[in-house]
């Protein structure tokens, strides 16, 4: 056999052995990195999911919480692992659009970088204030931030996460200016505005519905498509004329840049049939969330949305990293 000919050989089972990769994966457990510590919404929605494609996948499916960095170390871990399959994360806000709008060093591109596979869901998020802050509703709010500049402040997970950049995003659209206060995750920041340290906070609907509904926080405003059966009287940022911040936090799936495309339609395919388990979309649904798959072509394009939007924001605020 001459050289050129075996050159063509191996080409040739290379390419065959793609496709046998492809049509039988998966053939080992599939890791799903959770950039961010256990207990919040991306990990609740994580561990809704994991079981349900293990069952569709035909193998077990680990989540493996990666927290640290604003998500950007479970991103980095997700950007770096083989292109087979075998490790995936979830997808949000804060790891593929606002964090790294606002940090050039964080190490990852969130375009080029990833493979989005789809969205799974869609999480509300709301202004919420403490019960000593002097307004209960959106009039009064906007009212009383205008009149005082710079004299309220709100929390937020912490400086380039998604409660920080909507806030800012608020603030560009309305003239306004209260203070950021960023800390070591939302959790820490809403405990401070229960407790009437701060004021403020714009946070995802999940955590802060259990504090809504016993009146320990008001909510003012919320990003949704329509008003919620849980806040029927609050009103959407689309009502009161803020349309451009009425985003909701997604939280999807990808993988590293370069999966095989018959690898990503296995997994969108098994990801659609687990999130419209009743059992499933319910879970998920309980904590706030809405049921959001859209596929890998729809979902590249919000992530370069939101990306764009965060960099706009960054760009008319003049935000750096604290």
């Amino acid at each position: 056999m001459s050289l050129v000919s075996k050159l063509i050989a191996i080409a040739c089972g290379t390419f065959i052995g793609f496709g046998a990769i492809a049509q039988t994966y998966p053939t080992k457990p599939i890791r799903l990195i959770v950039p961010f510590a256990p207990g919040g919404s991306t990990d609740i929605i994580a561990r809704s999911m994991a079981d349900p494609l293990s069952k569709q996948l035909g193998q077990s499916v680990i989540v493996e919480n990666k927290a640290g960095g604003g998500g950007s170390v479970g991103a980095l871990e997700v950007m770096r692992a083989p292109k087979d399959g075998y490790t995936l994360g979830i997808a949000t806000v804060s790891t593929t659009a606002s964090n790294p709008a606002i940090n050039n060093k964080i190490g990852y591109d969130p375009i080029k970088d990833f493979t989005p596979i789809t969205n799974i869901a869609a999480t509300p998020n709301v202004i919420v204030v403490n019960p000593s802050f002097p307004a209960r509703d959106y009039k009064t709010f906007i009212e009383v931030i205008k009149k005082n500049p710079g004299k309220y402040s709100y929390a937020s997970s912490g400086t380039g996460g998604i409660g920080h950049m909507q806030t800012e995003l608020f603030k560009s659209l309305t003239g306004t200016f209260i203070v950021h206060i960023p800390y070591r995750g939302a959790g820490p920041g809403l405990v401070d505005v229960v407790a009437g340290q701060v004021p403020i906070m714009f946070d995802n609907l999940p955590s802060a519905l259990p504090f809504i509904k016993d009146g320990r926080l008001i909510p003012i405003v919320i990003a949704a498509p329509k008003r919620l059966a849980q806040l029927p009287n609050v009103p959407t940022f689309a009502e009161v004329g803020l349309a451009p911040a009425n985003r909701m936090a997604y939280y999807g799936l990808l993988g590293p840049a370069g999966l095989p495309k018959d690898v990503v339609d296995k997994i969108y395919a098994a990801a659609q049939k687990a999130a419209l388990d009743p059992a499933v979309k319910k879970r998920i649904e309980d904590t706030g969330s809405i049921i959001n798959i859209n596929g890998p072509e729809a979902f590249s394009k919000e992530i370069a949305a939101e990306y764009s939007t965060y960099k706009g924001v960054v760009a008319k605020q003049k935000l750096e990293l604290e």
